[in-house]
């Protein structure tokens, strides 16, 4: 799964600890909303883990969550270093989850939380990351999803058609994605949307319950 290039490791062969500062900006107002829709979590499962940045801070946060992180090969060795530094008990060693390439995982979820990772996958990787979802979850498990989302076609923001902009510069396939269109793939895998959470910076954070596929 690949991220935000804000959330990119910036890990280099000496291993220097990955950081993205944006993390520290949006990390407590999503904390806000997985405290109300996490309380009565046990099993998260992150996926587009980046840095590790938020894991750490989340599962420090909510000690009754163990908080499972999860993305692309080449990102996990920058996120062991965030964890093994943290040392927390509830955050066991990432695996590598791509929808491309998805894992026949043994354990399910009673939550998911991805953040700035649907404007960067391709709108196919979008579909398959939804179509990978419900052999990941446990009946009734949540899905929660931070970022920048257009309504009815539209952007909320000037700021977020430039950065629109600049996402479809650096490739054609990346792009804010339609909430419209994101909730189809959500209902057709069994989901209802439980939450639309306005936060800073133009983004939201959309919770989905899972009961089973349509």
């Amino acid at each position: 799964m690949t991220v935000h290039t804000s959330l990119a490791s910036t890990a280099h062969p000496a291993m220097e600890k990955p950081h993205a500062p944006a993390t520290d900006r949006n990390r407590d107002p999503i904390l806000a909303v997985l405290r109300l829709h996490f309380a009565d979590r046990r099993h998260v499962l992150e996926i587009g883990s980046g840095t590790g940045q938020h894991a750490i801070h989340f599962a420090a946060a909510l000690p009754h969550l163990t908080w499972q992180t999860s993305d692309r090969p080449q990102y996990l060795p920058g996120i062991r270093l965030w964890l093994d530094e943290a040392g927390l008990p509830n955050t066991p060693a990432p695996i590598a989850l791509d929808v491309n390439a998805p894992p026949d995982l043994s354990t399910r979820f009673d939550a998911i939380f991805s953040a700035n990772t649907l404007h960067i996958m391709s709108w196919p990787e979008v579909e398959r990351l939804f179509a990978v979802l419900p052999g990941l979850m446990t009946p009734g498990a949540l899905l929660c999803c931070y970022g920048p989302f257009n309504y009815h076609g539209r952007f909320s923001s000037e700021s977020n058609a430039q950065f629109d902009a600049s996402l479809k510069s650096e490739n054609p396939q990346r792009g804010i994605r339609d909430f419209e269109a994101v909730d189809a793939l959500a209902h057709g895998a069994g989901m209802t949307k439980l939450e639309d959470a306005e936060m800073p910076a133009n983004n939201r954070c959309i919770t989905w319950r899972f009961a089973s596929p349509a």
